[in-house]
């Protein structure tokens, strides 16, 4: 079952409650998600992207995962 962007910004709003984010892409299955956040301060770009990930619950886990491509920008805020 595909995923609309607002239920990607509302599982990543859950761990991220303070980030600017943006998730884009219609299809529900091919999705971009720019996410800026201070809790990245100190991580480098893999950690970042980890965090994101676990913030998604396994919703991109395996095949059959609901959430077949995220594009990840992520961003510490200036």
């Amino acid at each position: 079952m595909p995923m609309h962007a607002h239920q990607i910004e509302e599982l990543l709003r859950q761990s991220f409650p303070n980030a600017t984010i943006v998730v884009e892409g219609d299809d529900g299955v091919h999705m971009s998600a720019y996410v800026t956040d201070e809790s990245f301060r100190g991580k480098n770009r893999v950690q970042q992207q980890r965090a994101v990930y676990a913030a998604l619950k396994g919703k991109m886990d395996g095949p059959d995962g609901e959430l077949h491509a995220l594009a990840l920008t992520t961003r510490i805020p200036d």
